[in-house]
């Protein structure tokens, strides 16, 4: 993994995000993230947050787009694709749309790749 420096308001925005959301005050973690994704709005990890917030705001369309988003953007293996799909999987489900949820679970599988064996 290579991992860009992190921006110092970024980094202050999801810290003041993470500590809203863990006192459950939803709309203001929210809108600390929001704040952050004006400044990065490409991402990945940011735009998954944000859904995983969406979810507890029960914005569930919202969820789902940001998810969605967040797997384009995102490296399309390991625990944040993960997330992405896990995320639309629980939004599908939400909907009532067995059919989406299914389909979702299997791109969460493939998210998952088996390491190489060493012998």
């Amino acid at each position: 993994d290579v991992n860009p420096l992190a921006d110092p308001g970024v980094s202050a925005l999801r810290d003041a995000a993470t500590r809203d959301e863990q006192a459950r005050r939803y709309s203001d973690a929210a809108g600390q993230l929001d704040q952050a994704l004006k400044l990065t709005p490409d991402s990945p990890e940011l735009l998954q947050e944000r859904a995983e917030v969406a979810v507890r705001l029960k914005d569930f369309s919202t969820a789902e787009r940001l998810a969605h988003r967040s797997w384009s953007l995102g490296p399309k293996l390991g625990p944040l694709c993960a997330r992405n799909w896990q995320t639309v999987v629980e939004m599908r489900l939400q909907a009532r749309d067995q059919a989406g949820a299914a389909s979702a679970r299997k791109w969460v599988q493939q998210c998952h790749k088996a390491g190489v064996p060493r012998y």
